[in-house]
């Protein structure tokens, strides 16, 4: 299994990089807090979006996650998408529903099952950035990543 997902993650890297399909999303990123109150926020850059063809309603994404020194990503839910996560760089502090917080470093992963709550990710360094490549099945047109409310 482990080998599978390995390989897996360096197909969808491999795939990323050689293919510019029109179908795929161009690369983007999303906006960082950098307040004096909050830590720096992670961004996300798409790789490849592709429609399951033989698993109808269910897309695949790949993206990178990249935490600057001290980001911290607010506690979010990935719907009912399922979510493999593998540290390429860098090492992130993860708790997922009521487990306990793990640290993943490089070449480490998790997954995270539908409708997991998110409660902590951050990148474990003041001074060096982390990276995840994070693969979602979701449906069809789901938002990946949807932050809790603040009151």
């Amino acid at each position: 299994m482990r080998i599978a997902i390995g390989f897996l993650a360096v197909a969808t890297l491999a795939g990323a990089t050689a293919c510019t399909a029109p179908d795929q999303p161009a690369p983007a990123t999303t906006p960082t807090a950098s307040t004096a109150l909050q830590p720096p926020a992670e961004t996300l850059t798409p790789l490849l979006q592709q429609e399951l063809p033989n698993v109808q309603g269910k897309t695949f994404t790949s993206a990178i996650v990249d935490f600057p020194p001290g980001a911290r990503a607010a506690p979010h839910r990935h719907g009912a998408a399922f979510v493999y996560a593998y540290v390429l760089e860098g090492s992130v502090r993860s708790a997922l529903d009521d487990k306990p917080v793990g640290t993943y470093r490089q070449g480490e992963n998790w997954v995270e099952q539908p409708g997991t709550h998110h409660v902590l990710t951050e990148n474990t360094s003041q001074t060096d950035r982390a990276r995840l490549l994070v693969v979602f099945v979701s449906n069809t047109g789901d938002p990946l990543k949807v932050d809790d409310s603040h009151p």
